[in-house]
């Protein structure tokens, strides 16, 4: 709920405030007033995630909604369940584009590549730069590409 929340525009979060919030209108005018003199809206929008999450589920899970959504998103850190795929080799390797491929991380090969390229993919917590690399029969790993496609693979 809270990262569904953080997840809507700075435009729109207005009118959520408007209609979703029990602070006075006064104080959601002095929150406008804060952006537009340089306030980070993302702040603003934590506020209003933070008193949702408190009025349906509680103010404990506000803060670990909270903190974990900084965790995720701030700091990078992988969320705590992962989803695991099982990838089939032929020859006894498969090559890290075709693993990103059919684990779902990529829409195709190429884009797997130039994923590497730039990047953004990363094997157990260490960036890929080797486009041959290949991931061996019986091995398991986490696969990250960009911020938010991760998943544990296993190679069969």
């Amino acid at each position: 709920m809270f990262g569904k929340l953080m997840s809507i525009s700075d435009e729109l979060m207005w009118r959520y405030y408007e209609l979703l919030s029990f602070r006075p209108m006064a104080e959601i005018e002095r929150f406008k007033n804060e952006v537009a003199q340089g306030a980070n809206p993302r702040d603003i929008k934590a506020r209003l995630a933070a008193e949702i999450v408190t009025r349906f589920h509680g103010v404990a899970a506000a803060k670990a909604a909270e903190a974990g959504f900084a965790r995720r998103f701030r700091d990078g850190e992988l969320p705590e369940t992962l989803p695991e795929v099982t990838v089939k080799t032929r020859d006894g390797a498969l090559p890290i584009a075709n693993a990103l491929k059919e684990a779902g991380l990529t829409p195709s090969t190429s884009d797997a590549l130039r994923q590497i390229g730039q990047g953004a993919v990363r094997l157990d917590g260490e960036r890929v730069s080797d486009k041959s690399l290949a991931l061996k029969a019986g091995q398991t790993c986490v696969v990250q590409v960009g911020k938010r496609r991760a998943a544990r693979i296993r190679v069969l």
